[in-house]
C-alpha cells in the first residue's frame, strides 16, 4: 500500500524526525485558507501516488493565498501517469542549502533491509545511481541489531561535513529506520532532505511504501488507504478477495496461487509473448471470483487474449467452470478465452465447458503457446 506525501510526513514526524509544517487540501478554496495561515511562500503539491510530479506540473510555488488557489485549480484534476490528483499538500516553502537523499528498502538479494544515501538529493535516486553509482552509499542492516549509532554516524558522514549536521543526520537516519520496522514498511525514504542557511536539517519530502502483508498488524495505517488515488483494477479486485498485478503486455492471466502465476508469466516470456497483468484467484473454491476475475480482466483495454490456468487442488475445477460460464453469459466477453483446467474435477469442469461451447486444455504448454499465438495475431491485425 501506498502512502501519499502528507501521510508519510505525519508518520516520520511522529518518529521525531523534523518535519516542516502542512495542510492537506481538496478545494482551491481549502488551499487559499491554508497558505494564508502560513503567511507566506507556499509551495502547492500534488498529492498522488506517483513520482514525477515536479516535472508534471504538480508542485508549484505562491506567493500569495490567491496564487495559492490558482495553483491548485490547475493542480487539482490534472492526471499524473494516469492518476487523478484529488489533493494538495500547502506547505511553507524553505529556505534550501543543500539537498541530500536518504532511504530505506526490503533489499531481497541481500534479505535485509538496505540503507542509500546520496548527498545528490532532489532527483530520482534511480538517476542518481545510472549516473553516478559511486554517488550513492548502501549500508544493509542486520535487523537483530537495528541501525547502530556508529553506522548512522556514518552514513550521515557521507552527506555533511558539518560536525552538528552529521549528529542531526544520524538521528534522523535512525528515527527513519524506526519508522521503517515500525510501520512494516517496504520503502521509507526522505527526498529531499535539506539544510538551511542556519544550518537545520530538516526532511522536506517524504515517501514510505507499506507491505501488504504487514496491514493487519497495523490498522491505524491500514485506514489510511486512498482508494481513489489507486488504479480502479487493483482497487476492485482487493475488494474481491483477488490479488491483481498490472502489466505492460497483451495477455490477460487468471491463475491460482504465486507459483503458478510466476510460472505462467515465465511461460508466456518464453514462447514470446508479453503478459498485461495476472489475477490471482487463490485458493477459494468460489465462482463468482472467477466472474470478479473476468470482470476486472476486460476493463483492461491491452488485453487481447484472456487465459486461465487452473490448477485445481482446493480450488475445483468445476467451479472456475462454472464461473467461467457465468461470467460469458454477464458480461460481453469480446476476446478470445483460451484455458486450462487440470486436478480436482477436471472432468466434470471440462463437461461444464464444452455443454456451454468452449472448451479446454490440460496442457500448460499448449495452452499458452496457443495464447500467445492469438495474441501476435492481434496485434499484427489479422
Amino acid at each position: 500500500m501506498n502512502l501519499h506525501e502528507y501521510q508519510a510526513r505525519e508518520i516520520l514526524r511522529a518518529r521525531g524526525i523534523p518535519v516542516p509544517p502542512g495542510e492537506v487540501a481538496a478545494t482551491p478554496a481549502q488551499a487559499e485558507a491554508a497558505a494564508a495561515r502560513f503567511a507566506g511562500t507556499v509551495v502547492v503539491k500534488a498529492q498522488v501516488h506517483a513520482g514525477g510530479r515536479g516535472k508534471a506540473g504538480g508542485v508549484k510555488l505562491a506567493r500569495s493565498p490567491a496564487e495559492a488557489r490558482t495553483h491548485a485549480e490547475r493542480i487539482l484534476g490534472m492526471s499524473i501517469k494516469g492518476l487523478t490528483v484529488q489533493k494538495v499538500l500547502v506547505a511553507p516553502a524553505a529556505d534550501i542549502a543543500s539537498e541530500s537523499y536518504v532511504g530505506v528498502i526490503v533489499d531481497r538479494e541481500s534479505k535485509r533491509p538496505v540503507f542509500m544515501v546520496s548527498s545528490q538529493g532532489g532527483v530520482d535516486i534511480e538517476e542518481v545511481a545510472a549516473r553516478s553509482p559511486e554517488a550513492v552509499t548502501r549500508l544493509a542492516v542486520d535487523p537483530r541489531y537495528g541501525l547502530l549509532p556508529y553506522q548512522a554516524y556514518s552514513l550521515a558522514a557521507r552527506l555533511y561535513a558539518d560536525a552538528a549536521q552529521r549528529g542531526a543526520a544520524a538521528a534522523i537516519l535512525q528515527r527513519l529506520y524506526d519508522a521503517f520496522l515500525g510501520s512494516g514498511a517496504s520503502l521509507a525514504e526522505i527526498n529531499p532532505l535539506i539544510t538551511t542557511p542556519a544550518g537545520e536539517v530538516l526532511a522536506l519530502d517524504a515517501k514510505m511504501n507499506i507491505d501488504d502483508s504487514e496491514l493487519f498488524r497495523h490498522p491505524e495505517i491500514s485506514a489510511l488507504r486512498d482508494p481513489s488515488a489507486e488504479p480502479a483494477a487493483e482497487a476492485a479486485a482487493r475488494e474481491a478477495g483477488l490479488s491483481y498485478i498490472k502489466l505492460e503486455g497483451n495477455i490477460g492471466a487468471v491463475v491460482n496461487g504465486a507459483g503458478l502465476a510466476m510460472a505462467t508469466m515465465d511461460l508466456i516470456q518464453y514462447y514470446g509473448g508479453e503478459p498485461a497483468n495476472f489475477l490471482d484467484i487463490g485458493g477459494s473454491s468460489n465462482p463468482d471470483k472467477v466472474v470478479s476475475a473476468l470482470s476486472i480482466i476486460t476493463t483492461d483495454p491491452n488485453v487481447s487474449v484472456i487465459l486461465f490456468n487452473i490448477f485445481g487442488g482446493i480450488t475445483r475445477c468445476d467451479d472456475v467452470a462454472n464461473g467461467i460460464v457465468e461470467a460469458t453469459r454477464r458480461i460481453p466477453i469480446e476476446r478470445p478465452l483460451v484455458i486450462r483446467l487440470t486436478g480436482t474435477n477436471e472432468d466434470l469442469a471440462i463437461r461444464i465447458l464444452e455443454a456451454a461451447g468452449f472448451s479446454a486444455f490440460t496442457s500448460m504448454d499448449e495452452v499458452v503457446r496457443k495464447a500467445v499465438a492469438l495474441a501476435q495475431q492481434a496485434s499484427a491485425g489479422e
